[in-house]
């Protein structure tokens, strides 16, 4: 079964000008931007920025997947791949050093529902495993968002999340895990408070949900 989204506004990839400002608000709040032409050019990016040996974390992300970059990390043997020690870990007896593990790597690698042409950054999640490295607890957070992605608000934003990506996610879940997903946590993030601790590519094609 393959999982498509259904034609509405929040697929279609936002034009030039659009990405554009996005990038000029992420700027003013301390967010590291650049515009990149596709998912390869990020894959490409993302080998650059991301240091051998570094522990880095891969959040649970479509746009990561289909883009290889999941697999880039957690495979190559490059890194200190959180995700496959997390997973290989006993979720009964070292639940805290799972939490402690993924909460605070080198670097943590994901994508976000919405991203404001106001320049905010807008996640959601049902486990909440990605927030505490998302929100300060990594060293650095590398975000690769798809152009469908950019929203004029906040507002929008979260009817992008509750109309769009939900249902979406929430099919791959119920495939994935047998049940639905739910947003049981949502982060917003306006601004970082020190340059290069938030670096956004965004891209000028859509990917992820």
């Amino acid at each position: 079964m393959t999982i498509s989204a259904s034609a509405t506004p929040f697929t279609d990839p936002a034009p030039a000008h659009r990405l554009e400002r996005a990038a000029t608000a992420l700027a003013a709040h301390n967010f590291t931007v650049e515009i990149l032409d596709d998912a390869a050019a990020a894959r490409t990016r993302v080998k650059e920025l991301i240091p051998e040996n570094a522990s880095v974390f891969t959040a649970a992300s479509e746009t990561l997947r289909l883009s290889g970059i999941d697999d880039d990390i957690n495979t190559s043997g490059r890194y200190r791949a959180v995700k496959p020690r997390a997973l290989a870990m006993d979720r009964a007896t070292e639940a805290d050093d799972i939490r402690r593990l993924v909460a605070g790597p080198d670097i943590v690698v994901g994508s976000v529902a919405a991203l404001t042409e106001t320049g905010s950054l807008v996640v959601a999640s049902a486990s909440g495993s990605q927030l505490p490295a998302y929100a300060g607890g990594a060293g650095r957070a590398i975000w690769i968002v798809g152009a469908q992605k950019v929203v004029p608000d906040l507002s929008t934003a979260l009817r992008r999340l509750d109309e769009h990506a939900l249902p979406l996610e929430s099919a791959r879940a119920q495939m994935a895990y047998g049940q639905p997903s739910a947003i049981n946590q949502l982060l917003v993030l306006n601004a970082e408070s020190r340059l290069g601790q938030g670096i956004v590519l965004l891209l000028r094609e859509a990917i992820g949900f």
